[in-house]
């Protein structure tokens, strides 16, 4: 039997020590400033990146791994003999599973899958963890791949965003379109539904928006269990902590069976903006 390595992209923002720790192997998109490209959270960081935007005149771009990063990787993987699984970031937001494919391509009948979740951030990282630890417990590949498509199904993401300006200019706004023109101080609230960014609700303050975070969340998770619960910050690591408690405290924590708070990846950032909030979950696996 083969071994099974998953794949993944940095948007899925897995914290670095769970990475470590599992056969999960990281492909960075790139953040592109002006003259310079930086692979997302090797080159920069999210402190230096959120630090950098707040001053900068020139504002950052993004794009997806090229096949050939994708190709170094495989066959790294390959000739060590593994098998691959391959999830990537939300093919209506970026060209990456493209990329994957590609490179896919380029071995022919070697085994590697490629999965678009329709996810980003850690709605996609609890999926691929979920595999990881399969694959680390010697399951095929199909058996991975199988249970990432299951755990894709029973996971989500909801963010609130200080400004529509940076989806905007990034052509990432999908139905939050709904939103623009709209009172400045009028907080979105979004999700991602179907691969897209989908406008929610507006709410008139940061606080009441974090409210509205939870509730929300907990209406898409309704009476599934066990819960596993990330917050998400673009640079706001003390609101981030606040939020995940009080969503523990919302779910029972008899019920909340894992937590991580995790960086908005620069990637995911130069769309978001500073400050934005979110809550990933997987649950009922």
């Amino acid at each position: 039997m083969s071994k099974v390595a998953i794949v993944t992209d940095s948007t899925a923002t897995l914290p670095a020590e769970l990475t470590r720790s599992h056969p999960i192997h990281t492909v960075p998109l790139q953040v592109i400033w002006g003259d310079e490209t930086f692979l997302d959270g090797l080159d920069i960081q999210p402190a230096e990146f959120y630090q950098r935007l707040k001053h900068t005149k020139v504002m950052p771009t993004t794009s997806q791994p090229s096949p050939a990063a994708f190709i170094k990787v495989y066959q790294r993987l390959l000739d060590e003999g593994y098998s691959i699984l391959s999830v990537h970031i939300s093919a209506a937001l970026s060209g990456t599973v493209d990329s994957a494919l590609q490179a896919k391509a380029h071995f022919s009948q070697a085994p590697i899958e490629v999965v678009n979740s329709r996810l980003t951030s850690m709605a996609m990282g609890f999926p691929v963890l979920l595999a990881a630890r399969a694959a680390a417990q010697q399951a095929t590949l199909q058996e991975c791949k199988i249970l990432v498509e299951r755990a894709m199904e029973q996971s989500g993401v909801c963010f609130v965003v200080n400004t529509l300006e940076f989806l905007h200019r990034g052509g990432r706004i999908g139905g939050a379109a709904a939103f623009l023109g709209t009172a400045l101080n009028l907080k979105p609230l979004l999700e991602l539904r179907d691969g897209r960014i989908e406008a929610v609700e507006r709410v008139r303050t940061m606080g009441k928006a974090i409210d509205r975070l939870i509730a929300l969340t907990e209406e898409r998770i309704g009476s599934r269990t066990p819960v596993r619960l990330a917050a998400l910050h673009a640079h706001a690591n003390t609101e981030a902590q606040e939020l995940l408690e009080r969503a523990r405290q919302r779910f029972g924590l008899t019920d909340v069976s894992e937590t991580h708070i995790a960086d908005i990846s620069p990637v995911l950032g130069t769309h978001t903006g500073p400050g934005a909030m979110g809550l990933a979950f997987m649950a009922g696996m």
